[in-house]
């Protein structure tokens, strides 16, 4: 069962967010612990070994490492800057 490793700028995002978005990606993390390739995990083309999630309206960039989830940045789904910082910072 992996462990969840949140980088500082995701943890900056979740504490930004009304209760409700927190709660469901709260619960999309958890579940990351349980299986952390979950059915709706896609690989982020050009970027191996990360990948994503859709949680409504918020996309999840993680991977995996040894026993760790790593989560890399979280941000609004339709917005194509969760890429651009996703590069800048990765």
């Amino acid at each position: 069962m992996p462990n969840l490793d949140l980088s500082r700028k995701s943890v900056k995002f979740l504490e930004g967010l009304p209760a409700k978005q927190f709660r469901q990606i709260s619960l999309v993390l958890i579940g990351l612990t349980r299986e952390p390739f979950p059915a709706d995990a896609r690989p982020l083309k050009g970027h191996d070994p990360y990948h994503r999630i859709d949680v409504g309206e918020y996309r999840v960039i993680y991977r995996l490492e040894d026993d760790t989830a790593k989560i890399a940045l979280i941000g609004k789904r339709n917005d194509d800057a969760v890429y651009r910082e996703f590069r800048r910072h990765r």
